[in-house]
């Protein structure tokens, strides 16, 4: 299971993402504050769905519920799914540490 969360400061709302490989699906879990994100919850994403970004399943989720075009919570599920998947290690994840934009 990989566990993170998105500090989104620009809205306020922080996200706590979970998110487990089942078969050829990983699932994600959300708890936000946020309505938009919340309706996210519970995806069941099929990992093919994943790597293009123009036919992307959490991109068109997203655009379902009308998130803003600056969220950086499709990114973050993204992140998730990459680790569950392996395709980005959790270690150097972990050793990574956080990403963000620093607005000069």
């Amino acid at each position: 299971m990989t566990d993170v969360t998105i500090n989104s400061t620009i809205c306020g709302f922080v996200h706590h993402v979970h998110g487990k490989m089942q078969g050829k699906n990983i699932v994600i879990d959300i708890e936000s504050d946020c309505e938009k994100i919340k309706k996210m919850s519970h995806m069941e994403i099929p990992m093919d769905q994943t790597f293009d970004i123009k036919d992307n399943y959490v991109i068109s989720k997203a655009q379902e519920m009308k998130c803003s075009s600056n969220c950086l919570v499709p990114c973050g599920i993204l992140h998730v799914c990459r680790i569950e998947m392996g395709t980005l290690s959790q270690s150097l994840a972990r050793k990574s540490g956080n990403i963000s934009i620093d607005f000069k």
